[in-house]
C-alpha cells in the first residue's frame, strides 16, 4: 500500500527527495493544478458542473452546440474559459524549473489554460488543445485568446469572424465529440513510456482517453499529488494529499 502525506510541508520535502533520485521525469495534470491560479476546476464543488447555466457544460463544450448555437457557445467561453489575469502558481513554476534543470522531460496537461508556457515550460503537450489559438476554419489564420476577448471583428450575433476571410473562428480545444490530436498523443505516450518517474497531479482521471495515458508508464516510481483518491491511486509509491500548489514548494 502506498504512504499518504497530507501535511504540505511534508508533501514538499517528500516530493523533493523523490525527484532528486531521477533524471527522466514527466508530469501528468489536469485542472486542479490551475486552481491556485484562480481557474475553477470542473468536478469540485466549485466547479463548473455544479455551477447552473442556460444547458449543462458538457453540451456548450460540444462540437454540436459550437455549430449550432455560436453566440451561447462563445458566451461561455469567453467568461468561462479564458482567464487572462490567471498567473502561474508554484507548481506551473517549480516544472519549468525542473525541465530547466534537465529533470522534467515532458508536461502532460488536461488543461488549455497556457499557464505552463507562461511559467516557462517548453515541451508542453496539450493534451486537449489552448484558449490562446483560435483558428480560421476557412483560411486557417490563428487569432490569440486576447483577440476573442477584444470583440473586435464579430457578426451581429457576437460570434468572432476572421477579418482576412469572414470565416467562421474556432477555438483549438477538444470539445466534447471531437477526437484528440493523434500527434499529441503519440507523442505522450512515448515520452510516458521514456519516463523513469510519473507524476500525476490535479486531475480526477475520469477522462478519456487521455486518462488512459497514465497506463503506459513502465517507470519506476509513480507519484499522486491530489487532495482526492484517484484511479492510479492504488498504484502510487506515495500519495500526497495537499495543495498542489504547496506541495511543489521546494
Amino acid at each position: 500500500m502506498p504512504i499518504t502525506i497530507t501535511d504540505p510541508a511534508e508533501a514538499a520535502a517528500e516530493l523533493k527527495a523523490r525527484v532528486e533520485r531521477h533524471k527522466r521525469i514527466v508530469f501528468f495534470g489536469g485542472a486542479g493544478v490551475s486552481t491556485a491560479s484562480g481557474i475553477p476546476d470542473f468536478r469540485s464543488v466549485d466547479g463548473l458542473y455544479n455551477q447552473q447555466f442556460d444547458y449543462p457544460p458538457e453540451t456548450m463544450l460540444s462540437h454540436g452546440f459550437y455549430e449550432t448555437h455560436p453566440a451561447e457557445f462563445f458566451e461561455f467561453y469567453r467568461t468561462k474559459m479564458i482567464a487572462l489575469d490567471a498567473k502561474p502558481n508554484q507548481a506551473h513554476l517549480k516544472l519549468a524549473e525542473l525541465e530547466r534543470e534537465g529533470k522534467l522531460t515532458a508536461v502532460v496537461t488536461q488543461n488549455i489554460d497556457g499557464l505552463h508556457q507562461a511559467a516557462g515550460s517548453k515541451n508542453v503537450l496539450e493534451l486537449h488543445g489552448s484558449v490562446h489559438r483560435n483558428i480560421c476554419q476557412r483560411c486557417g489564420a490563428t487569432y490569440s485568446a486576447e483577440w476573442i476577448m477584444s470583440r473586435e471583428h464579430e457578426d451581429e450575433r457576437g460570434v468572432p469572424v476572421c477579418p482576412e476571410c469572414g470565416g467562421a473562428i474556432k477555438p483549438d480545444v477538444v470539445l466534447y465529440g471531437e477526437s484528440l490530436d493523434d500527434q499529441v498523443i503519440h507523442d505522450s505516450v512515448r515520452a510516458i513510456q521514456q519516463a523513469d518517474m510519473l507524476i500525476v497531479g490535479g486531475t480526477s482521471l475520469v477522462v478519456y482517453p487521455a486518462a488512459g495515458l497514465v497506463d503506459y508508464f513502465l517507470g519506476q516510481e509513480l507519484v499522486v499529488v491530489n487532495r482526492d483518491p484517484i484511479p492510479v491511486s492504488s498504484r502510487a509509491s506515495v500519495i500526497l494529499q495537499a495543495d498542489i500548489a504547496k506541495a511543489f514548494d521546494f
